[in-house]
């Protein structure tokens, strides 16, 4: 009985093996996306520039098309780079696609994953994004920040007339700008005056450059000494404690003194709405300390550097492109017909107006590949298989300069917007520079409400022209980073308008 026991359990391990070979191999059957070929250990890596949406949109010309997939290192990468295959991603299968990576240095610098834009899908994430987006960036909110925004602008105009003819850095004023006005909403007063308000700006700058850099341990973890030995590491955890000591000093200092005193418009900012709905608890997930620091971050992180952002290109286009300078100026003073104070109902009657900003984040949208997500579960997007845990980089720059969709696409023409009803608020999928579906921006009014108010008053009260007067000589090189600034800082020169 015994070698017929043996011979038996032999041929069951044998078939077993067999399943077990032909269950969990790699398919041979598998549709995978056409891929770049690729190196041991590293992957693609080395095929990807700091300027991630370009090295990806010229691979994606040469191997892939609509879907890529490459590997980052050891994680495989969807690279998205056509409007149907992202309306796949973020709209039929957007549940799959919902989640974002777990990666180590957000978890550090972004509160433990408990900001809105990078926490995972769940009951948490849907009550904090009901949260910032009721509390912080709803047309209500919008409507009653006003007087900040108006308030800010006019500091700014005021600031420029003062200077007389002198050069203006517009680069280094729509950041300060934008923080004034986002701070003041988030934490009921400005960190931009004096040696605190010069560190608070070194702190945040070096926050936005760590977080959209590269971290070799995230893609290959055999390399993490790599990481130690260039000092990213310390550098991570001294601007992550930083970071986190100024949002604890904000949250005690409120504690202590009570209320902001309508620091931030309409009676309270954003760190006393908080502080009240952790006293109330009864949204059925727990606020604490540290989930308040999260929203405070992302309240700021997300209205001031892509605010800044869009406000620079835009600036740039126009002093690139005279005419079109000229048209927009025209439209804006003779809409509003010698009045100084810009209301809502005027920014509306300004068509030419919006369709430039709708041009500038086709070419320039303020974070070109969106914020990662990943597959939840395997699945298949436009027949291709994407496994269970790939990560999926949108190229919303590359959708937005697609020949087959834009002509000329890569020439500034806002008049390609007057007669078209593609708008970028996540309903078309040719232009996405805030995402769409569940993980799209929440604060696309916030943010377009102060672009349109500092652009509308800087061309009612000035004239602009460049320091040199020679249009062909500006600089349009790209700086590297989270948000895709111009390298060098935007100067112009302002003369004051007198109707």
């Amino acid at each position: 009985m015994a070698p017929l026991m043996y011979a038996s359990t032999l041929i069951m391990l044998v078939f077993f093996l067999i399943k077990l070979y032909y269950f969990t191999r790699p398919s041979t059957k598998r549709n995978l996306p056409p891929s770049p070929p690729k190196l041991p250990v590293i992957g693609n890596l080395h095929q990807i520039s700091p300027l991630l949406h370009r090295s990806l949109h010229s691979l994606s010309q040469l191997h892939g098309g609509p879907l890529m997939l490459i590997h980052m290192g050891c994680i495989p990468t969807l690279v998205v780079s056509s409007a149907k295959a992202a309306s796949e991603i973020m709209k039929t299968q957007d549940l799959i696609f919902a989640n974002r990576p777990d990666v180590k240095m957000w978890r550090k610098l972004l509160c433990d994953l408990k900001e809105v834009s990078v926490a995972p899908y769940g009951e948490y994430w849907r009550q904090v994004k009901s949260i910032m987006v009721l509390h912080f960036l709803s047309n209500k909110r919008v409507e009653s920040s006003s007087e900040v925004r108006d308030e800010e602008i006019a500091f700014v105009v005021n600031k420029i007339k003062k200077s007389g003819n002198q050069v203006v850095d517009l680069s280094d004023m729509f950041v300060t700008l934008t923080n004034d006005v986002v701070c003041r909403l988030t934490f009921g007063r400005k960190y931009s005056e004096g040696e605190s308000g010069r560190k608070f700006k070194n702190m945040l700058r070096e926050f936005f450059e760590i977080l959209g850099g590269l971290n070799l341990e995230d893609f290959i973890p055999q390399l993490a000494w790599v990481d130690r030995l260039r000092g990213l590491n310390d550098k991570v955890e001294r601007v992550a404690r930083e970071v986190d000591e100024f949002l604890d000093g904000v949250v005690e200092d409120r504690l202590k003194k009570g209320s902001a005193a309508g620091g931030g418009g309409g009676g309270e900012d954003f760190v006393d709405i908080l502080l009240k709905i952790q006293k109330d608890d009864n949204i059925g997930v727990t606020i604490d300390r540290l989930a308040i620091k999260a929203l405070l971050l992302d309240a700021y992180t997300a209205g001031t550097d892509t605010t800044a952002t869009v406000l620079e290109w835009t600036f740039t286009e126009l002093l690139k492109h005279p005419k079109i300078l000229k048209k927009l100026r025209d439209e804006v003073r003779m809409v509003l017909k010698g009045k100084s104070k810009i209301n809502h109902d005027d920014i509306d009657n300004m068509k030419y107006l919006k369709a430039v900003f709708k041009e500038t984040l086709r070419l320039h949208p303020p974070i070109p590949t969106l914020i990662p997500r990943v597959a939840s579960q395997d699945a298949k997007v436009m027949g291709y298989d994407v496994m269970k845990g790939t990560r999926v980089i949108i190229n919303a720059w590359a959708i937005a300069r697609d020949p087959k969709v834009w002509d000329e696409p890569d020439e500034f023409k806002p008049e390609r917007f007057l007669d078209c009803a593609i708008d970028y608020k996540g309903l078309d999928f040719d232009l996405i520079p805030f995402g769409a579906g569940r993980r799209g921006c929440p604060g696309i009014a916030f943010a377009m409400a102060t672009n349109e108010n500092v652009l509308a008053n800087l061309l009612l009260k000035f004239d602009w022209e460049l320091p040199n007067g020679k249009e062909e000589d500006l600089d349009m090189t790209e700086r590297p980073g989270l948000t895709i600034r111009k390298k060098t800082p935007l100067l112009a020169v302002a003369t004051p308008f007198t109707s």
